[in-house]
């Protein structure tokens, strides 16, 4: 088992934007106590930094943002409670709005406050600020059968320590195991690593692709053999169905080589939906003993 260290260098932004502007409310947010009382209208425009390939690909609002409920989010913070500055507000809008889905990998937000006490003729005021998001929390399953196994696993262990925007946290040892899907081939070695990355799942995806790649990946049979596998298991809480990508894997919770290395870097590790990977591990091992048992008799 390996902890590892710091964070490579930032990950690109996601070249497609959502742009929601002109959005008004009234709040009550200046230093003077006229403002407070009284209030005034309040403009916000926001970018929203994601990839919309995939709701482009699937014409589905789940794989994007649901902008209204980002406009009410908004909204809200800016009718609730009273701030002395708007550049307090405009980050308060920035932490509401990352927070609402793993997807947005970054947002700027500009609050105008048109009506601002300012003893001059002016058209209006306005604070800008960039905001990325947080990292997210990836498990990621390694997996080789196929040539210099070790070898190859710690290869992909190199490059995903090398990812731009994310930080390699933890590596489980080398477990064997058996192969699934009922095709005669070798063992595996099988491990987990968790990776703090601000990669949105699909840049994830694509770059664990080429790691694969790399290592001589052929696809050519489902189940069959391969150099290297690279899954993704879960990405921080997010649920996704899509055929390019579902989160959190679905069979994980079927897969004690993805279980236990798993548990072996976090004994509280929870498999989105699905609960505690330790009660998931412990009815496998379960079942596998009454199975063992039927077989017996």
């Amino acid at each position: 088992m390996s902890r590892a260290g710091e964070f490579a260098q930032d990950a690109p932004l996601p070249t497609d934007t959502i742009q929601l502007t002109g959005l008004r409310a009234f709040g009550r947010h200046g230093v003077l106590a006229e403002e407070k009382r009284e209030g005034q209208d309040f403009v916000c425009d926001l970018t929203l930094y994601l990839s919309l390939a995939p709701a482009a690909r699937r014409d589905d609002l789940n794989l994007t943002l649901n902008y209204a409920e980002i406009a009410q989010r908004v909204h809200a913070v800016i009718g609730t409670g009273s701030f002395d500055l708007i550049e307090t507000l405009a980050q308060r809008i920035a932490q509401e709005t990352l927070a609402f889905s793993p997807l947005l990998r970054a947002v700027e937000v500009s609050v105008h406050k048109p009506s601002a006490p300012i003893p001059v003729a002016f058209s209006d005021v306005a604070v800008r600020i960039f905001r990325r998001a947080k990292p997210e929390r990836a498990v990621i399953a390694l997996g080789s059968n196929l040539g210099d196994s070790r070898a190859l696993l710690n290869n992909a262990v190199s490059a995903l320590r090398k990812l731009p925007g994310s930080r390699l946290v933890a590596v489980s040892d080398w477990l064997r195991s058996a192969p699934v899907g009922g095709i005669a081939q070798p063992d595996y070695l099988n491990g987990v690593a968790l990776l703090d990355t601000c990669l949105d799942p699909y840049e994830l995806l694509a770059k664990m692709a080429e790691i694969e790649n790399a290592a001589g990946r052929t696809r050519e049979v489902r189940w069959g053999p391969r150099t290297l596998d690279l899954d993704i298991i879960s990405y921080g809480g997010l649920e996704l169905s899509d055929p390019v990508l579902t989160l959190p894997h679905p069979r994980a919770h079927e897969r004690d080589f993805v279980l236990a290395p798993w548990l072996s870097l976090d004994a509280a590790a929870q498999l989105p939906g699905r609960g505690p990977v330790a009660e998931l591990r412990e009815k496998l091992i379960t079942a596998a003993d009454t199975a063992a048992e039927g077989e017996e008799k």
